[in-house]
């Protein structure tokens, strides 16, 4: 399966991406206190088939020994990094909640996280938003056909190590296009100038997951819940991304989602490419 994909693909993948964005837009009508997260999914999956297409999550394999993932979000509250459960869980002022949402559609598919805020938070959980978020973008910037894949990674360790917080290594970003995860991998870590050299009309998706303390991780007895290994909060926040000769070109938005809930993060100006 090529990396690089043409024109008509990108155009479905980006349909693919607007659906996932309008979808994660739709559950951040239902992020407060006293919500439980069982009711995020319902109206995921129900927004998700109302447009056509399916949940990419839900029944999503990845080895005999662990049984599918149940659910269409992965909600991840708190010190939980990734592959959080839905269920029981009541929201509570003050939570980070991670929503990573998946849709198939047409033959593709499309993936991006957001990091909610609960009601206010606290100054260190805003601080975490923020620098994980511009981990994304200034990684983004580095997704041209002149860079490696040590370029992005670097973008967000470096930020992110600079300000105390500890970048996860054990999970990565991915390729993306008829297949849910692709190769390459997309590390949150590396060294500019190294690794696999970038080339127009790769697409993927940059996903820095960060933790305001260790860098270090557990897994849960479910086999999917991903959690800090020392119960600092953890912030995740993901674009899919298409390489081209212009410049990084990205497919999802937030856009949606900050026309109806306010950012958890502080804006920056628009970086430039290079």
């Amino acid at each position: 399966m090529s990396m690089i994909k043409p024109p008509h693909e990108i155009a479905l993948l980006r349909e693919c991406a607007d659906l996932v964005a309008q979808t994660l837009a739709e559950v951040a009508r239902h992020i407060s206190p006293g919500q439980q997260t069982r009711v995020l999914d319902q109206v995921a999956e129900e927004f998700i088939r109302s447009h056509d297409a399916e949940p990419a999550f839900k029944g999503y394999c990845v080895s005999s020994s662990l049984p599918p993932f149940p659910s269409t979000l992965c909600i991840s509250v708190n010190d939980v990094v990734v592959h959080g459960f839905p269920g029981s869980y009541v929201l509570c002022e003050g939570d980070l909640v991670s929503v990573d949402c998946g849709v198939y559609l047409n033959g593709f598919f499309g993936d991006s996280a957001y990091t909610f805020a609960v009601g206010e938070l606290t100054s260190e959980k805003a601080r975490l938003c923020t620098a994980t978020h511009e981990a994304l973008m200034r990684a983004i910037t580095a997704a041209t056909p002149q860079g490696t894949m040590g370029d992005i990674g670097f973008a967000v360790q470096d930020h992110c190590q600079k300000q105390g917080l500890g970048v996860v290594r054990e999970l990565v970003g991915h390729g993306i296009g008829s297949r849910l995860h692709e190769s390459p991998q997309v590390p949150n870590f590396g060294k500019p100038r190294r690794g696999r050299r970038l080339r127009t009309g790769m697409t993927l998706c940059i996903e820095p997951m960060i933790n305001l303390g260790t860098s270090k991780v557990r897994i849960d007895s479910d086999g999917w819940t991903v959690r800090s290994a020392d119960g600092s909060p953890s912030a995740h926040y993901e674009h899919m991304v298409c390489v081209t000769a212009g410049g990084p070109e990205v497919l999802t938005t937030y856009e949606y989602i900050e026309e109806i809930v306010p950012a958890p993060y502080e804006r920056i100006q628009t970086l430039t490419y290079g």
